[in-house]
């Protein structure tokens, strides 16, 4: 009862804090790649699902649904980030369960900007070759199940980004704990606190400038101060409901997105499993609604609008492992829309561990 209770307590706290944000802000934190689901399975209902999320996937939702991880989860997703812009991302990631109660992942997202022509001011027109900027996000992340009911969850990210002549590294954590009540564990909450670090900057030889004297004709290097950015912080409180229709799974599930640094975001979305028995068949579709995403001069965000999906889990063994392969379709508007292809090795427990 003491923890439930503190559990409330740190939600109505967090709560009150999300109502703090100012719109004024909007547009000025860096690493904004921190914002960016990279999984199918998750981002197809908007993801929303940061209650009911469990193993690899909740590294991006909310770390406590790790520790529901099987015994061992592999992870691959290839998205085609707002297909006009030629951007790809690359997700890879192991979840392995230790013992009875503890969970711990590794997982890495690349993005590939391809290449772009190098300018100066002499030559805006470019003739001097290419570059291509790097972004890198490796996240190492520890959850447990503390009782049947509760879980909690912590996730260490270090990124890095730059171009050829400058670069950013830095560090973040996530942190987040789960509930689940009902005589069906039907009923979920959420709760998780994202990208939280110290602020970022670039260093480099692409901030310095060298000037040559014409009288002396002696060369001079003046290095630039360059600012500080913060990362993208967020709060997001969610919750989720499981209906049993037959021998099928429906569940609706919510999640109110508090943002630092842009416009406040609800997700609503719902997932209906279907058990075919040699295939088990998951239909996903969600909103992600923010203020303005209906209106092309107040949109301020790529992130927010319909989405949908579906997966195909192939169970195979003997201890309920499967191989699933995953599809999400996201809208985005202007830059055209975002697509993700991914595949899965979920491995189950041992039979002593059932």
């Amino acid at each position: 009862m003491k923890l439930k209770l503190t559990l409330l307590t740190v939600a109505a706290f967090l709560g009150s804090v999300s109502l703090a944000g100012n719109e004024d802000r909007i547009g000025a934190a860096g690493s904004t790649q921190l914002l960016i689901n990279p999984w199918a399975r998750s981002s197809a209902w908007g993801s929303a699902g940061g209650a009911h999320v469990k193993g690899l996937e909740a590294l991006q939702l909310n770390v406590a649904g790790l520790a529901l991880a099987d015994k061992t989860e592999i992870g691959f997703t290839n998205t085609t980030w707002m297909q006009s812009t030629g951007i790809k991302i690359n997700t890879v990631g192991l979840a392995q369960r230790v013992g009875e109660s503890n969970v711990i992942a590794i997982s890495m997202m690349n993005t590939n900007y391809g290449d772009i022509p190098i300018t100066t001011t002499e030559l805006p027109e470019g003739g001097l070759g290419t570059f291509s900027p790097s972004s890198l996000l490796l996240s190492l992340a520890y959850a447990r199940e503390f009782s049947t009911s509760i879980t909690g969850g912590l996730n260490i990210k270090i990124l890095s980004e730059g171009i050829a002549n400058a670069r950013s590294t830095g560090f973040a954590f996530d942190a987040g704990v789960r509930y689940v009540t009902g005589e069906r564990d039907q009923i979920k909450i959420g709760l998780a606190l994202k990208n939280v670090g110290p602020p970022m900057t670039y260093r480099g030889d692409g901030f310095a400038i060298e000037t040559i004297n014409p009288f002396t004709e002696i060369s001079t290097t003046t290095e630039q101060r360059t600012a500080n950015f913060e990362l993208p912080s967020l709060i997001n409180i969610a919750a989720a409901y499981d209906f049993k229709i037959k021998e099928n799974i429906l569940t609706l599930a919510g999640t109110f997105t508090s943002n630092s640094f842009q416009r406040d975001q609800f997700r609503i979305g719902g997932e209906y499993n279907l058990d075919f028995k040699k295939v088990i068949v998951i239909l996903r579709a969600g909103l992600v609604y923010e203020q303005g995403i209906f209106s092309d001069s107040e949109t301020l965000s790529a992130l927010s609008g319909p989405t949908a999906g579906v997966s195909l889990d192939l169970p195979f063994g003997a201890n309920g492992s499967t191989m699933g392969i995953d599809y999400s379709f996201r809208t985005a508007p202007v830059l055209g829309p975002i697509h993700g292809i991914g595949i899965r090795l979920n491995l189950g427990r041992d039979a002593e561990e059932e």
